[in-house]
């Protein structure tokens, strides 16, 4: 079945495939109660793989591998090498309990896919409807998900796409329109998600505070001896000469990047071309891209490209 749903538990709207434990909107379920709900109740753990001999009998340890398991039915989920960490269900839902404490967003959907071997946890934040246009919608939740047979990363991040299943978890992967970034299961797993969380958090007070901003942007065009202007300056570009397939990049994202329908030729739609440009062209893939943007010289150029179109648009 294309949904793979084993359990989960949603707030709202009921999903297309019509599986799940509903929870009223106008209760406020707490962690504990997400992961029961949703089916999420439950540890894996590492353990040793064997060769058996041709008689049946145990012969010797595999170095470096170990198959993991659900606790409380035994079932396999995968094989992973000795470096990897697990990240138990509940640690992944209080991983969003300080967005919970601030009132900055609510549970929305978890749940087990694949028979355990991967799951997710959906928040949608509270101020979802600061639409910067009427048909320009902001990044409604956010999203971590796991996979507990070695086969993905932990994702977590920002996305506009509601995961109800397998197929929406996939999409939510793979679109242009999510921010996600991947962290290995290793000695540093615990460490990194705390980091992003943090970052995350950053962000999202951020954005609250220059939606006002986005959309003075909106109200006002922009030309395109404008537009080259402005690339120039974000990208401080000494001459006419230099920066030629940069500012091409940016043209074609402006008149064709995601997103530049509802902006149309305005300053808004400027800053977007270059956030595309800095968020899935600058680097060789979206994790370094990705990264750069959130860690990297690539928040710095976002913010100038802020700066710069909110004075030639003033």
């Amino acid at each position: 079945m294309a949904h793979l749903v084993e359990s989960m538990m949603y707030v709202g709207k009921t999903p297309w495939h019509g599986l799940g434990i509903p929870i009223p909107e106008d209760k406020k379920i707490s962690v504990r109660e997400a992961i029961v709900t949703a089916g999420l109740d439950w540890k894996v753990e590492l353990r040793r793989l064997y060769t058996e001999n041709s008689d049946g009998k145990i012969s010797s340890a595999i170095l470096d591998q170990y198959a993991v398991c659900r606790t409380y039915d035994n079932a396999f989920l995968g094989i992973v090498g000795s470096d990897y960490v697990p990240l138990q269900n509940e640690e992944a839902l209080k991983w969003f309990q300080p967005f919970l404490d601030a009132n900055e967003a609510t549970l929305e959907t978890a749940g087990s896919l694949k028979g355990g071997r991967h799951v997710w946890v959906l928040a949608k934040i509270r101020d979802s409807n600061m639409d910067i246009g009427r048909r320009d919608p902001v990044a409604h939740y956010i999203l971590l998900s796991n996979a507990h047979d070695g086969s993905l990363a932990v994702y977590v991040g920002f996305t506009p796409i509601r995961v109800v299943c397998n197929n929406t978890l996939t999409l939510a992967h793979a679109s242009k329109a999510s921010q996600l970034l991947r962290i290995r299961h290793n000695f540093k797993l615990h460490a990194n998600l705390d980091m992003v969380r943090d970052i995350m958090n950053v962000a999202r007070h951020e954005f609250s505070a220059t939606v006002e901003q986005y959309r003075h942007l909106q109200r006002h065009g922009i030309d395109m001896a404008g537009l080259e202007k402005y690339v120039r300056l974000v990208f401080s570009l000494p001459d006419h000469k230099s920066g030629r397939n940069l500012i091409h990049n940016v043209v074609y994202l402006f008149e064709n990047g995601r997103g530049h329908q509802e902006a149309g030729r305005t300053y808004w739609g400027a800053y977007n071309a270059v956030s595309e440009y800095l968020n899935y062209f600058r680097g060789k893939t979206q994790d370094n891209t990705l990264s750069s943007l959130w860690f990297g010289d690539s928040i710095i150029i976002n913010k100038q490209a802020l700066n710069v179109a909110l004075k030639m648009a003033a």
